[in-house]
């Protein structure tokens, strides 16, 4: 993505108009005291702006940008370079960072000026894991003495921040199993390049000399290769609930970014676990993403969570079940991110049961952003803590009767998730 390219007009600044209000001060005063020394002294404030935008560079000149993102968990640190065309100095450009939400600005971004570019510097704090944007700064030519500037396109890409849990990373090791009491843990085996051993065969003039079975050759006279089984575990669809709830628009956006974070960072685990990944996401109605693996893959459930939105109107249950058996075969494990903030979001799971998902459920908790809301009002508030504490066990414990549920409390862990993947018929309440 870059900036817009084109002739882009020089424009005053608050100096500039300082001095043109000087200019026609004195030529008034010279009026009334027909005084030449005032049109004289006036001439200079009229000329500098004019002067000033003679120092400018050509319209059509381009900087182009090269930034990445690093750092972990809530940490995001950005570095980069712009890259600044002769006919410009970097002492005259000024940029400006735009803060993505829900990203915070940590100090100052740091523009230092070297030789034919400029070195940028910036710290960001992510409260919660998220799926972010920082769109490209705002570049700016000044003259030396700050009287005009002109708006400079920039050629380079927004920066894609991706928090996670760093549980994240060991999720793609666990086998999947289903969630109710049927068949159990479920894999498929194809041959592949590694593995278990499952035989020999001629060897292709494409496969690399560690395929090959020297012994093997030896002993048949004949280049002969290892074959293996390549295993991977079950298929997983993700259903990420963009319903709305009592809670708010603003406590909905920001539990729906961290399921939808939650959501991509599950999906990148079990991809690079050769698993196959579906995702559907639920408001009034359903938008989904076959199952399949792969990178490209990655990028469609990249995609489709980017685009997706705090729905406006909240669709029946019973609609998702169906629009998933238009997709999905029935028995694939599937998770619904939700954050059970209504008592309705506990009846779409009957209805999954009904036709073959065994399902369990990975709910973004309410309660941290309540009891912080409240806090803040009245600091004395322990006992509508306390209450709201026991409505949303009460919640969690209904719809267990229903499915499996990881109340998902400290946004930064995934360890209850973890642990359940691991002993999926073991209640986390009770780890």
């Amino acid at each position: 993505m870059s900036a817009p390219q084109g002739d882009t007009p020089l424009a005053l600044r608050p100096r500039a108009l300082l001095l043109f209000g000087a200019a026609a001060f004195l030529v008034g005063f010279g009026v009334v005291a027909r005084s030449p020394a005032a049109f004289l002294a006036a001439v200079p404030f009229a000329l500098a702006p004019a002067a000033a935008a003679l120092l400018a560079p050509p319209s059509d000149q381009v900087v182009r940008l090269e930034w990445s993102a690093e750092g972990s968990a809530s940490e995001v640190r950005v570095e980069g370079r712009l890259e600044v065309p002769a006919a410009m100095r970097p002492t005259d450009l000024a940029v400006a960072f735009y803060t993505a939400d829900p990203l915070v600005t940590v100090g100052y971004p740091e523009v230092v000026p070297e030789e034919g570019s400029l070195a940028l510097r910036a710290a960001f704090r992510a409260p919660f894991p998220c799926l972010a944007w920082i769109a490209i700064p705002d570049v700016r030519w000044r003259d030396p003495l700050g009287l005009v500037d002109r708006p400079v396109p920039v050629e380079g890409s927004a920066l894609h921040i991706e928090r996670f849990p760093p549980e994240v990373a060991r999720l793609g090791a666990v086998r999947l199993r289903r969630t109710t009491l049927l068949p159990g843990e479920t894999r498929s085996r194809r041959l592949g390049t590694s593995g278990e051993f499952f035989g020999l065969r001629p060897a292709l003039p494409s496969d690399p000399a560690r395929r090959i079975n020297w012994r093997a050759t030896a002993r048949t006279g004949q280049t002969m290769a290892n074959e293996f089984y390549l295993e991977r575990t079950g298929d997983l669809l993700i259903v990420l609930d963009l319903r709305p709830t009592s809670l708010g628009a603003d406590a909905d956006e920001t539990l729906l970014a961290i399921g939808r974070a939650g959501a991509l960072g599950i999906a990148s685990a079990f991809l690079n676990a050769k698993a196959r990944v579906g995702l559907a996401t639920f408001g009034e109605f359903a938008t989904t993403v076959p199952l399949a693996r792969g990178r490209i893959q990655r990028s469609r459930i990249a995609r489709t969570l980017e685009r997706s939105q705090l729905a406006t109107e909240a669709g029946p249950a019973e609609r998702l079940a169906i629009s998933l058996r238009r997709f999905f075969p029935p028995g694939v494990s599937t998770v619904l991110i939700s954050s059970l903030a209504e008592d309705e979001s506990e009846l779409v799971l009957p209805h999954l049961r009904r036709r073959g998902f065994p399902v369990f459920v990975l709910t973004p908790s309410p309660l941290p952003l309540l009891l912080e809301a409240r806090s803040s009002i009245a600091p004395s508030t322990a006992t509508a803590g306390r209450l709201l504490t026991l409505m949303r066990r009460r919640r969690i414990a209904a719809v267990w009767r229903e499915a499996p549920v990881i109340d998902w409390t400290d946004y930064w862990s995934l360890v209850p998730l973890m642990n359940f993947l691991t002993s999926p018929l073991r209640n986390p309440r009770n780890a």
